[in-house]
């Protein structure tokens, strides 16, 4: 079995990369580009992990992560944010919402994966 992760971002080239970095380490993410279609595929799939950007047109990452953390059946799943919001305060409310962690933009295709294989669940829990 192997680690579905849906990736929510709305900048096309930021979204291009990501999926080339995943796809180039074996995974099949799931995309989405709005906050509204992430919480769509998001309730569909159960994905093991979900990316978010936090600064999506329509719904923010913050209201997505909100609503993925009142349905039961994500209420555990891990959200990382991938944001260019990191100072401090941005932290605190990326925490404060309910996300496990932060891996800043831009992204660096040279450390990328292994920012996010911290965050991915083990297999055989």
């Amino acid at each position: 079995m192997s680690l579905s992760i849906l990736v929510v971002e709305d900048n096309k080239d930021n979204m291009a990369l990501i999926d080339y970095l995943l796809r180039a380490h074996g995974y099949a993410p799931l995309l989405a580009r709005t906050g509204e279609k992430g919480l769509e595929v998001a309730m569909r799939e159960r994905p093991d992990v979900i990316l978010l950007d936090i600064r999506l047109p329509g719904i923010d990452g913050y209201q997505v992560a909100a609503r993925l953390r009142r349905e039961p059946t994500l209420a555990t799943t891990r959200i990382v944010a991938v944001t260019a919001s990191v100072m401090a305060d941005d932290r605190e409310r990326i925490s404060s919402a309910g996300l496990d962690g932060i891996i800043p933009k831009p992204i660096e295709p040279e450390t990328f994966i292994d920012q996010l294989e911290q965050f991915l669940p083990d297999l055989d829990d």
